[in-house]
């Protein structure tokens, strides 16, 4: 199972993003948190933005076709798409999302 991060810059595209991600079977969750702060640094400065993270729950198998998504759906030219592979997960957790996504 891989847990992906990527941030949108309001709500309404995290939201729209998540609902078409798990419609397409691309995750079979994705949370997006309140509203944070975050600094990065582009075109040669600092910059700072409120944004929204989302977290995305789904199978490794998952991950290149949701990149492409995300690419292809995201307003950022690069957004942040960042896999993290669940070291441990329940076992009626891991089979609902596979489940949901085989």
């Amino acid at each position: 199972m891989l847990i992906v991060l990527t941030t949108t810059p309001n709500i309404e595209e995290a939201e729209t993003l998540a609902e078409k991600i798990v419609a397409e079977k691309l995750a079979a969750c994705v949370q997006v948190l309140p509203p944070m702060k975050s600094f990065y640094f582009w075109e040669g400065a600092v910059q700072a933005d409120s944004e929204h993270l989302l977290l995305i729950k789904t199978l490794a198998e998952k991950y290149d076709e949701l990149e492409i998504f995300i690419r292809s759906n995201h307003s950022y030219d690069v957004p942040e798409i960042i896999a993290v592979r669940a070291e441990k997960v329940s076992d009626g957790y891991f089979k609902w999302l596979k489940d949901y996504l085989n």
